[in-house]
């Protein structure tokens, strides 16, 4: 067999890499390595050959990784510290203590020989809110592809609407997602060996619910119209053919949308243009749609009269609304806060407010600032009326405070503040609420919109 100089057999590993690994029991003993003592060391199998071939190639793999990840500055530091690339195999027998025990003057010694990576975590928005607001909700941005598989990509585009505020009326908000719920109709197909009425909401339907809801907050008609969907899919027989049960959800949500939105805003607007008095001031707060069209209406009607807006300082739609009107030859007066509020109140002959909700006690859920418009003109005499659909209307649950039903704004949250979006209105400051069964200058108070909804018996509202 023919040998080395150093009297290692051929293939044999150098002294450097075998003084790297583990001694031989028949090599524990220190004696000076020559040709005759090689040769009486313990030769290694096939099995661990190739063991160890397998290692030295992963080692091998590693480190070329790891200078291949190493910043150029640190690489080239390393090559100055080893005395160049071709004499790497010389210097690789050196310690590792007298590698690293040159160091380049002005640089701090690295263990490891390249800059340490910095991980950029992106702070979490309700980190900074207060432990006693926690359960307050607030909207995020959900990437789609985080999004559940089933989710429709008609409701991802609404989802992503609602979490950017590009859909921000509640009203808005509820008729987009039953128009993109209509699409998630049109494109379902029922699983053999089942029936819409079983699999559909739960495997379809509350999928889509749930992105929306991590998007934002679901509204209080959208949780009333989903509600009254799911109760129609549930009066699906299992024997009902898939094309009438789908052509019947879509059928009611069309009258649904044309019904509670479209005709109702129609018969508000037009209700409430009565309350407005010739050569009176209306004063509202902010923009509301329910509002804007009631004013219009009147202006239609050949009304004069004048609007007093005061605006929201964060959302600055009353802006919008002043624009507006100016163009329709209203005259405005306008108030960037509630700072202007009293002096307005002075020639104010009614106040109307739009509202995202009313609870069963009669309270309002309305947008932040509203609560303080209320009080003040009922203050000063004021008559104040509220516009809502019954959509809007929660039978089951009251409110008192504006911590239990709310949101925080995300444009709006650090640590030294954060804003609630809505406030609570309690129904004392309320004059009375016009809704689409009112007819003249007749509005409900309140208190009476449960009995409202009972003599109606309207067949959607549970």
């Amino acid at each position: 067999m023919a040998t080395e100089s150093t009297g290692a057999p051929a293939g044999a590993p150098a002294p450097q890499e075998r003084g790297k690994q583990q001694a031989k029991p028949a090599a524990a003993k220190d004696t000076p390595t020559t040709g005759g003592d090689a040769a009486g060391e313990q030769k290694l199998t096939p099995a661990q050959l190739k063991a160890k071939a397998k290692a030295e190639k992963a080692a091998r793999r590693a480190k070329a990784k790891e200078v291949k990840e190493a910043p150029p500055a640190a690489a080239a530091a390393d090559a100055k510290g080893g005395k160049g690339g071709k004499g790497g195999k010389q210097e690789g027998g050196q310690s590792g203590s007298q590698q690293h025990g040159k160091s380049v003057p002005g640089r701090r010694p690295s263990v490891t020989g390249r800059r340490p990576s910095i991980a950029v975590v992106k702070e979490d928005p309700r980190s900074s809110i207060p432990e006693c607001f926690s359960h307050v909700p607030m909207a995020k941005r959900i990437q789609t592809s985080q999004a559940h598989k089933d989710v429709h990509p008609a409701v991802l585009a609404v989802g992503q609407q609602m979490a950017t505020f590009a859909l921000k009326d509640s009203i808005a908000r509820l008729e987009a997602t039953l128009l993109a719920f209509k699409k998630v109709i049109e494109s379902y197909e029922t699983p053999k060996g089942n029936s819409l009425s079983r699999h559909f909401v739960p495997h379809v339907l509350n999928p889509q619910i749930e992105y929306l809801t991590e998007c934002r907050p679901m509204s209080f008609p959208m949780g009333n119209a989903i509600r009254f969907l799911k109760s129609q899919v549930n009066k699906f027989d299992i024997d009902t053919p898939e094309d009438e049960a789908k052509e019947s959800l879509l059928e009611f949500i069309d009258i649904f949308i044309n019904e509670r939105i479209t005709l109702a805003e129609v018969v508000i607007s037009k209700n409430a243009a009565e309350l407005i008095d010739e050569d009176g001031v209306v004063l509202t707060y902010g923009r509301h749609r329910l509002v804007e069209k009631t004013i219009l209406r009147a202006k239609a009607d050949g009304k004069n009269f004048a609007v007093s807006i005061i605006d929201d300082p964060y959302d600055q739609g009353g802006k919008e609304l002043a624009k507006t009107l100016q163009q329709a030859g209203i005259r405005v007066f306008y108030s960037p806060n509630l700072g202007g509020l009293r002096a307005h109140l002075e020639r104010a002959s009614n106040v109307l407010l739009g509202t995202e909700a009313i609870f069963a006690n009669g309270s309002l859920l309305a947008p932040a600032g509203t609560a303080d418009v209320a009080m003040a003109a009922s203050a000063a005499n004021v008559k104040v009326v509220a516009l809502c659909e019954t959509i809007n209307f929660d039978r089951e649950r009251v409110s008192v405070d504006s911590l239990t039903y709310n949101e925080i704004d995300p444009e709006r949250c650090s640590v030294e503040s954060f804003r609630l979006m809505f406030d609570n209105t309690h129904s004392k400051y309320i004059t009375g609420v016009i809704t689409e069964f009112e007819s003249g200058t007749d509005f409900a108070p309140a208190q009476a919109i449960l009995t409202l909804l009972r003599k109606r018996e309207d067949p959607t509202i549970a």
